[in-house]
């Protein structure tokens, strides 16, 4: 076996043959259990079972976490209070931060208000010793873009804990130093879209959760390869990776993603969405005239 790598099968399993205190990060997207298709999995449990479900696997997650390791959970609003809580209070982890991942063109409700966020919870297996890197996620302050001041660190700031995904809803407001991250959301019209899976992450998204939680040669675990997004960034990072899948279909196609991709590629999307669109699946790429105006001038 590589240091980049899938296999099919349940992860509960999977993790149970895998060492204690192997693991540096662990992202999991796993299942909201609100009925999305997947090929194999039936995402429609009752209450208390996908609570049980998910005790066991992020237990084995917290398992094979090193001591110094980060667990990362990406959760939609229905269980996200209460993974949290079997994280914290029955697993015994820390949650540094609990990070807002704003996007629009979001899930369309009738008799609703739409959603457009999902939620990120940040925790590590100890709270005094844990991976993060900051100098690898600086971003730029409102004193150095906007106000020209000379107190402005020139490395940057370290990003708040809500992220946006479309600068363009927000251009008159945003500023690099508010608690806001953008990363545009990988829509099907995307040319970063892999099209075999519908709930997929934007690259840069996990590229700064894989570089603020771990170093070049660590091991990046994702027990829900799904698109394999999480792998694939591990690998253009540097990192070594495993991931689960319990279709059989995906982990193929995630393994030809894999195979396509070598230590260092760039990550997709948009590094700067303020001043720039992602490439759609023809190659073009919208944005608007008043933000193509400040591109020009900023």
């Amino acid at each position: 076996m590589d240091g980049h790598s899938v296999l099919v099968g349940d992860c509960i399993v999977k993790l149970a043959k895998m060492e204690a205190g192997s693991v540096d990060l662990a992202f999991a997207d796993p299942p909201f259990n609100i009925g999305y298709s997947y090929d194999v999995y039936k995402d429609k449990k009752d209450r208390q079972s996908y609570l049980d479900w998910s005790r066991q696997w992020m237990e084995a997650i917290s398992r094979v976490l090193k001591s110094t390791g980060t667990f990362w959970l990406a959760i939609g609003d229905e269980y996200a209070a209460e993974l949290k809580l079997i994280a914290q209070d029955e697993l015994g982890l820390t949650c540094r931060s609990w990070v807002i991942w704003y996007y629009t063109f979001g899930v369309n409700c009738k008799r609703k208000f739409s959603r457009s966020h999902a939620h990120l919870f940040h925790f590590v297996k100890d709270a005094n010793n844990f991976t993060f890197n900051i100098d690898d996620i600086l971003v730029p302050s409102a004193r150095m873009t906007t106000y020209a001041d000379r107190r402005a660190n020139p490395k940057g700031r370290l990003p708040d804990d809500t992220w946006v995904l479309r600068p363009q809803d927000l251009l008159d407001g945003w500023h690099p130093e508010d608690d806001t991250w953008y990363f545009p959301r990988v829509a099907g019209t995307f040319k970063e879209r892999q099209g075999f899976h519908g709930c997929q992450m934007p690259e840069q998204l996990l590229g700064r959760i894989i570089l603020v939680s771990s170093n070049r040669g660590e091991l990046v675990l994702d027990p829900f390869a799904g698109s394999g997004t999480t792998l694939a960034v591990a690998k253009k990072l540097g990192r070594s990776c495993k991931g689960f899948e319990l279709s059989p279909d995906y982990a193929r196609a995630v393994k030809s993603r894999l195979q396509g991709i070598k230590v260092g590629d760039p990550l997709s999307g948009a590094v700067d969405p303020v001043t720039s669109a992602p490439v759609t699946a023809k190659g073009r790429s919208r944005i608007t005239r008043k933000s193509r105006q400040i591109a020009k001038t900023s």
